[in-house]
């Protein structure tokens, strides 16, 4: 019975690994899925070798490691999946931050869309509430990602006065440097209260930054994502969430000279 569950999931695996070829650029969370999808196949195929090699010797040990790595990156996964939704938006706050996610051209990825939506949901909401869209512009990308944001935002019917546009920013932390500068030049406070709009699986690793760039109690608006993003999401989010833990800014560590090199786009590691 295991096994047929197995093989159910693994045809389940086999056909949304091949929708991602079709549906998305390569990068990171597709990677990470199409890797789990050999190894579940493999297994499938060869279970019986597989298991008796490890039931002993180094198979044995090489199986307990696995183990170990296994719970650890569920562990790690739900943790991701629950601080996403944890110290959010209060109403109180002064200032909308919506972090960039990638251009289709000049035109917001479906996955920034959820960001905009949602700020500009928050934001109708809150009338009172500065709106800073914060993105530079990516190779692929004709415009940068505030200034295409700023626009799908007054399409939408918000006030031009309201919405600004960082447009300098490389990743995360930059959007929120930069951003935080815009304020101080608006006139608001240091300790200004902020929220900031992102992918739920994001929000943990943004507020991580936000407090880094001197915001003192940022609070979270989780966005949603499509179902076919869920899985190359939250799967890449761990290995970044990792490697924040690690190296506390994605301007140094190994990942950082690798960006551009092994994706086709610049977001390798999800910003």
């Amino acid at each position: 019975m295991a096994v047929f569950l197995l093989r159910v999931v693994a045809v389940v695996l086999t056909v949304y690994s091949v929708g991602l070829v079709f549906t998305s650029n390569f990068n990171m969370g597709n990677l990470l899925v199409w890797l789990l999808t050999a190894a579940v196949d493999c297994y499938c195929i060869w279970y019986r070798p597989i298991n008796r090699w490890f039931a002993a010797g180094v198979g044995r040990i090489v199986g307990i490691v696995l183990l170990i790595c296994v719970v650890l990156y569920a562990g790690i996964l739900v943790f991701v999946s629950v601080s996403g939704y944890t110290n959010t938006a209060t109403g109180g706050e002064r200032a909308i931050i919506v972090l960039g996610a990638g251009l289709r051209g000049d035109r917001p990825s479906l996955l920034l869309r959820y960001r905009l939506d949602k700020a500009y949901e928050y934001a109708v909401q809150h009338p009172d509430m500065l709106v800073i869209t914060s993105g530079g512009q990516g190779r692929d990308e004709w415009v940068p990602e505030g200034q295409a944001m700023r626009d799908y935002l007054l399409t939408k019917g918000l006030n031009p006065n309201r919405v600004v546009a960082e447009s300098k920013s490389t990743s995360t932390e930059e959007n929120f440097l930069f951003s935080r500068q815009i304020l101080l030049d608006q006139g608001m406070p240091e300790d200004v209260s902020i929220v900031y709009v992102t992918n739920a699986f994001h929000c943990y690793r943004a507020g991580e930054y936000a407090r880094r760039a001197g915001f003192a109690d940022p609070h979270a608006l989780p966005a949603g994502i499509s179902i076919l993003s869920v899985l190359p999401c939250y799967l890449r989010e761990v290995l970044a969430v990792l490697y924040y833990w690690v190296f506390k800014s994605s301007e140094s560590g190994l990942m950082h000279s690798m960006v551009g090199i092994l994706s086709l786009n610049k977001k390798f590691f999800y910003k």
